[in-house]
């Protein structure tokens, strides 16, 4: 079957210095990209607690069919239950990815006549899954709670508002606090995406909600596995309404087969130790300031979070000195257009637990 119609596609992607390619990071690098922020991913610590864990019980490598026929067992619902006391919710229930959690929430949830307004920002996911659904959908401008509250005067039907709590592209928090208010004037329901909090903010590292209180004024949370969890999945948290709600209309939840005891043993192991590693935390903190500190001269976006963003306008000159920064062993990424608006192109600087004051000084001179 004759493929070329994709050519031009492909073609003009390329035009644009804009094509994506899979690439392996090459050896003997410093981490300045992944999402692995407190290094669980590749601690021997979590090795050790998953192997602990899969020892305690008989397991299979894959779980052999959709939750709702042959793939549910006791350990995951077990994960569930547990999950949702530590987040302080009523239920919860496990997808296979926080891409599938988003895609199957708001596709099934807002119905015709109901409209959903959304973060400029929010996750592909979340767009996705609003494009599943029969609900009118439009964005409010990124944390701008005054053009919420006009955009929530537009709005019918059962409303609700979509932020993330921590920004992936842009690494600034929302104002949780006053978007939380507006909705509760509005009647509005605020689902919250913690996928770049879990792990990182509150002393427990119970995400950006919790820490401020806010969990009465949240219909739906999203926590995912896949980032400072260092492992795989996620949670979708709310009352048990939702969770019966979901597992009979969610799409992306009724017709996959469900995560293998293998992958819940890591999402249970990384909940044994997260929430204790409060030096690890400290240590992060202490290099964002450390970062922000030195690169008061470059274009960094506001944000205290790990994830710092460096603007360099144009794809040329983000590809240029990301190139330049990789060739010093140091693995940072360019965000490029389309991913990003066009004259917003950046660097994403992404700090971690385990790396050392010396690694974020040599990325702060290269840059320089």
């Amino acid at each position: 079957m004759n493929d070329d119609f994709l050519l031009s596609s492909l073609a003009q992607r390329k035009a644009q210095h804009a094509l994506r390619e899979l690439k392996l990071p090459p050896p003997h690098i410093t981490d300045f990209c992944s999402n692995d922020y407190l290094g669980l991913a590749r601690s021997a610590a979590m090795q050790e607690a998953v192997h602990s864990l899969l020892m305690e019980r008989p397991y299979m490598h894959g779980s052999a069919g959709s939750r709702l026929l042959a793939g549910n067992y006791a350990w995951i619902m077990e994960a569930e239950e547990s999950l949702a006391a530590f987040h302080e919710a009523p239920a919860g229930l496990i997808y296979n990815s926080g891409y599938d959690a988003n895609l199957g929430l708001f596709s099934c949830v807002p119905q015709k006549g109901d409209t959903v307004i959304y973060d400029q920002l929010i996750h592909a996911s979340i767009r996705d899954g609003l494009r599943l659904s029969y609900a009118q959908s439009f964005s409010f401008r990124h944390n701008d709670v005054a053009d919420l509250q006009q955009k929530l005067s537009r709005a019918g039907g059962n409303i609700f508002v979509a932020v993330e709590s921590v920004y992936s592209m842009d690494g600034d928090m929302a104002p949780l606090q006053e978007i939380a208010a507006v909705c509760e004037q509005a009647g509005a329901r605020l689902i919250v995406d913690e996928a770049h909090a879990t792990g990182i903010i509150g002393s427990r590292g119970e995400g950006l909600v919790q820490a401020l209180g806010l969990v009465p004024a949240c219909f739906a949370r999203v926590h995912t596995f896949g980032k400072a969890l260092g492992c795989h999945g996620a949670i979708v948290l709310g009352s048990a309404i939702l969770r019966q709600y979901l597992l009979n209309f969610s799409r992306s939840f009724i017709y996959t087969t469900a995560l293998p005891p293998t992958a819940i043993a890591a999402v249970m192991a990384s909940y044994s130790l997260f929430p204790y590693m409060t030096e690890a935390r400290a240590h992060l903190s202490a290099l964002i300031a450390h970062f922000r500190r030195h690169t008061r001269h470059l274009q960094v976006l506001p944000g205290e979070t790990p994830i710092q963003i460096v603007l360099t306008p144009g794809n040329d000159a983000a590809r240029r000195l990301a190139a330049t920064l990789q060739a010093a062993h140091l693995d940072v990424r360019p965000i490029l257009h389309p991913t990003v608006p066009k004259g917003q192109e950046r660097l994403r600087v992404v700090l971690h637990s385990f790396n050392t004051l010396e690694e974020v000084d040599k990325c702060v001179e290269v840059l320089r």
